[in-house]
């Protein structure tokens, strides 16, 4: 149980390791009834909705969707037409929300007019994302995301891979426009870290038996490493000391450990109108997640659990999907009936409390009020 216990620290980047051994080893893989927090998260400001919390940045946001939306006349039509509805399709845009928070945990910015390197930053950040998404949808197969057809639907792979390249490419065009090399380090850095992940997730799909330690690794590397890049470069773009900057960094990849945590929750929690897709995607797709293998471990005979659904898989490569599309109803059913759910929703809590304790350095303002909201939001939200 204590080498568990340490898996998620273990995989945590030698540069974001907490420096102070007097903070408490996260109980990651207990079951919930062994957390103090017991998956609940006593903090203020969660009853406020994401618009409220993201009150105090709304006016960058503004600009940042603007920024995005510029399309220079030489674009391939089709591609530009594509593109501004990508990125008018919505979203939350908590990656650049988070810039723009930590960049004013200082002093509060009044007019975003004359910040235009942060604007860049932000729209550089949920521009990558945005990108990121488009190749998912390409490996995926994907042709709905959150109800809505993908590019991926109407266009051939290869036109939606260079679509989502143009995307990347217009990502570093943002961070360049930030004049700072070390955020341009920091960007492309988080570039090579994603990629990392996708191929991490590719080629671990169907090893229904992978070590803990992967899915940890997985998504570092597919979430967190974004939104640690996101408060790292805003701290640095508005001249934070390097140890305020280094809180912030680990502020973002806890945060986004959670974040990434919960949508897995979801994906077996979820129904079909909250999530777009049917509960349960990931497990059929072969990508395992906290709670499957929080349920894998408190089985007394997982192997025969492991051999099903390896057998279901290989049913369905020959053509033949009903006895994969039983068993992942059977284990989504058995989930929600279990404990793992609650264990897994544990383990967020604890990176939650750890990014609020990243912020402790920083004075109370409204922003540092959003940031610690939106950690609530994230172990609160049904999609």
């Amino acid at each position: 149980m204590e080498e568990q216990m340490l898996v998620a620290d273990k995989i945590m980047p030698d540069e974001l390791r907490m420096r102070s051994n007097a903070r408490q080893t996260p109980v990651f893989n207990q079951p919930a009834e062994h957390t103090a927090t017991n998956g609940k998260l006593p903090l203020a400001r969660t009853q406020q909705t994401v618009r409220q919390l993201l009150e105090p940045v709304q006016g960058g946001l503004r600009l940042v969707e603007q920024r995005m939306k510029t399309v220079e006349s030489s674009v391939f039509a089709p591609l530009a037409d594509a593109f501004v509805e990508l990125i008018g399709s919505g979203g939350k845009r908590l990656r650049p929300a988070l810039a723009l928070l930590t960049a004013q945990l200082e002093q509060p910015i009044s007019d975003w007019e004359v910040q235009p390197e942060l604007i860049s930053l932000a729209a550089a950040v949920e521009m990558l994302h945005t990108a990121t998404l488009v190749h998912d949808d390409v490996i995926d197969g994907a042709l709905l995301r959150r109800g809505a057809p993908t590019l991926n639907a109407s266009w051939s792979q290869g036109a939606t891979v260079l679509a989502g390249d143009h995307m990347f490419a217009r990502a570093a065009h943002f961070a360049a426009e930030t004049g700072s090399s070390q955020v341009i380090h920091i960007f492309s850095d988080t570039l090579q870290i994603i990629v990392d992940g996708e191929m991490r997730q590719l080629f671990s799909r169907n090893q229904y038996g992978q070590e803990w330690e992967n899915y940890y690794q997985r998504i570092y590397a597919k979430t967190a490493s974004l939104f640690s890049a996101a408060s790292e470069a805003a701290g640095v773009l508005v001249g934070f000391p390097p140890p305020f900057v280094q809180q912030l960094k680990e502020f973002g990849y806890h945060f986004g450990m959670a974040f990434q945590i919960m949508d897995d929750i979801l994906d077996f929690t979820g129904d079909d109108n909250s999530l777009g897709k049917p509960a349960g995607s990931d497990l059929r797709q072969g990508t395992l997640t906290l709670p499957f293998l929080h349920y894998l471990r408190q089985q007394s005979d997982p192997q025969s659990l492991v051999e099903r659904l390896t057998g279901a898989r290989q049913a369905a490569e020959e053509g033949d999907e009903a006895l994969l599309n039983q068993a992942v109803a059977e284990v989504v059913t058995a989930i929600r009936r279990s404990d793992a759910i609650d264990a897994a929703r544990s383990g967020a809590v604890d990176f939650l409390h750890r990014a609020v304790a990243n912020l402790s350095t920083f004075p109370d303002s409204r922003s540092k009020e959003s940031l610690i909201g939106l950690c609530g939001f994230v172990v609160q939200r049904s999609s």
